[in-house]
């Protein structure tokens, strides 16, 4: 039976640690998990990561309506649970089961067609499209596991549970330190290996491995008890409320890839080290960002079970208490990563320009680190509020606009080559940090009673 907890009373603090150190723990190893198949891809060479870097890319476009489907479940179902209306909960989750197996097929089909036009997009020809382009087409048969699991994490996390996916992500990591060079490389005298598609095959071995995992601890859970087949056929009344509440997040993530191909499109004017660069610095800064995204996503359960509860001031305090925790945290891993970025890049590539491209990367963006962190709990705390059509306008800013804007204006106007790339995106960030806090304020204001009062909010709200 998995644990689950009521964040309505309690201590935050309390709460915070025991949703978040699981989580950030489950994204150590999902975020390593990605750092085994950069290390192998560089054991095959710079064209294989570069390759990697660019059909990722591709294929996190489509399961951008994971996290979308996670974040809907998670505010949906715990506001419901925070209200008490527990077979009300049970059947939104039912339904959004069902709901999720039918994206997860349209999504594999629109995968195989538009997914090489993608790395068409953010590559030139030559190996290393070549390379990726066959990574992908692989890649494609991981979409429901990915699709999936984030779903079924979203119905867990809305109960307060952490812990399922953590373990999932956990064994996945090993199952991909065995599973990468096995299927690389094969055994000597055996078997030959399969070569760079050898780590797509791992990935869809191991992430469907996931799904069925956290599908296992979820039918252990309360809100599995007493439904039938039937319940899980989607009704459209419950699948517009999952698409109001999955569409903004969706389009948020989708919109955030879409600076990714932005990037890609300028760096691929300064070669495949550029490329690969990129791909290998996003992958050490994700490490340092991980106790960030625990902490962040913690607050969306917590938030939104105390939302659906009424208690206004909790909600209010979730929020602060998560950017103390979030600063504290940050005063020591900017420093760590500054002076260590020449050491980690290393670790993943014996190349010396990948190394240089990467390391100015990871020191420019490393500034920024505590912004990402603020924008990331703005969000949890919209989509608690039930008003994440905010994250999709604030991330069409500064992912979409502000980026291609800035980095143009570096790079085209300013002739400031890769470093232009790198302060491009750090300008859209901060400026779209300052948009987040205006509309943070403005939701809460109507929502309950602002961030810093303690006002009743309108009756019609």
């Amino acid at each position: 039976m998995a644990q689950t907890f009521d964040l309505t009373t309690g201590s935050l603090a309390l709460h915070f640690r025991r949703l978040a150190v699981p989580a950030a723990i489950g994204m150590v190893f999902t975020t390593l998990y990605n750092v085994v198949d950069v290390f192998f891809a560089g054991l095959i060479g710079t064209a294989a990561q570069a390759g990697l870097a660019i059909s990722f890319q591709a294929f996190f476009l489509f399961i951008t309506f994971g996290f979308g489907l996670s974040s809907a479940m998670t505010a949906l179902v715990g506001n419901a649970i925070g209200a008490g209306a527990k077979d009300e909960a049970r059947i939104v989750a039912a339904r959004g089961i069902g709901f999720g197996a039918i994206v997860s097929g349209l999504l594999m089909v629109l995968a195989w067609f538009l997914g090489p036009e993608l790395i068409k997009i953010v590559s030139t020809e030559g190996e290393y499209r070549d390379a990726g382009t066959r990574y992908f087409s692989v890649l494609i048969l991981a979409v429901p596991g990915f699709i999936m699991a984030f779903l079924i994490n979203g119905l867990l996390q809305s109960q307060g549970d952490t812990v399922s996916m953590q373990r999932a992500q956990v064994a996945a990591f090993f199952a991909n330190i065995v599973l990468n060079p096995l299927l690389v490389f094969g055994v000597p005298g055996v078997w030959d290996g399969i070569g760079f598609n050898g780590i797509a095959v791992s990935t869809v071995l191991s992430q469907t491995g996931v799904m069925g995992y956290v599908a296992y601890r979820l039918a252990g859970t309360d809100l599995m008890t007493g439904l039938t087949r039937a319940c899980f056929r989607p009704a459209l009344t419950t699948c517009i409320d999952i698409l109001k509440q999955m569409l903004p997040v969706t389009m948020t993530m989708f919109v955030m890839m879409s600076a990714g191909f932005i990037v890609q499109f300028y760096l691929k004017s300064f070669g495949t080290s550029a490329v690969a660069a990129y791909g290998v610095a996003l992958r050490v800064e994700q490490l340092f960002l991980l106790p960030v995204f625990g902490l962040t996503g913690a607050l969306l359960p917590i938030a939104a079970q105390n939302f659906g509860a009424g208690d206004h001031d909790r909600v209010r305090r979730a929020l602060f208490d998560c950017w103390k925790f979030g600063w504290m945290f940050m005063a020591v891993a900017c420093p760590i990563l500054y002076f260590a970025a020449p050491l980690l890049m290393r670790t993943f590539t014996p190349d010396p320009d990948v190394i240089r491209i990467g390391v100015s990367y990871l020191r420019i963006d490393g500034f920024i680190l505590p912004i990402y962190m603020m924008l990331f709990a703005i969000n949890s705390f919209l989509q608690a509020l039930k008003r994440p059509i905010w994250t999709f306008w604030i991330g069409v800013y500064r992912q979409a606009f502000g980026v291609a804007f800035f980095v143009f204006v570096y790079v085209m106007l300013f002739d400031g080559g890769v470093l232009g790339v790198w302060f491009g995106i750090a300008t859209a960030v901060v400026t779209g940090w300052l948009i987040s806090l205006v509309v943070a304020e403005f939701v809460a204001r109507d929502s309950i009673g602002g961030l810093l009062r303690r006002e009743t909010p309108p009756e019609s709200v």
